[in-house]
């Protein structure tokens, strides 16, 4: 991962073969660069380490992405069935731009529907304690597990407490 960048006002071209110092010093010209040389196949002249680390971050950060997105609809679901009398539009809007966030994730990353199941579950335990925290509810009042199949959530026409 990249640790510093500096930016200077320098018009100087890259040269033909990026090194981890282009790297750390313009992030943009360097990926141009290296792109440039992937597409001529110039193999042997790119930034072969640093580019497999920032795909590695790519990956990681889809991830993360996708476990973010996760934890705000299951506190939303939590809420909505857990809270009705407080149910909104707003309300409705969060899960809703959740899962549009949620279903771009897996349309651009398909691999990571195999570990919807378990992130669920780890993001469950973390959206149950931050419903404890916004709706004053006891943490028993909720699940203990994640009562939110991967179907539901993917469901856009699914809503806790309306199954019919």
């Amino acid at each position: 991962m990249r640790r510093s960048t500096v930016h200077t006002k320098s018009s100087r071209a890259m040269p033909d073969h990026p090194t981890p110092a282009d790297y750390e010093r313009d992030l943009y010209a360097w990926a141009l660069e290296n792109a440039r040389l992937l597409r001529k196949g110039r193999l042997s002249e790119i930034d072969a380490a640093n580019i497999a680390e920032e795909l590695e971050d790519m990956g990681r950060s889809e991830r993360r992405s996708l476990k973010s997105h996760l934890r705000v609809l299951l506190l939303h679901f939590l809420k909505w069935q857990f809270q009705p009398m407080l149910q909104s539009p707003s309300w409705r809007h969060s899960i809703r731009n959740a899962r549009d966030q949620i279903d771009e994730i897996l349309e651009e990353s398909p691999s990571l529907e195999r570990q919807l199941t378990g992130l669920l579950e780890t993001e469950y335990r973390k959206a149950r304690r931050h419903a404890v925290e916004e709706t004053g509810l006891a943490e028993a009042a909720f699940p203990a597990t994640c009562p939110y199949p991967a179907q539901d959530v993917r469901d856009p026409d699914f809503l806790p407490g309306e199954e019919g």
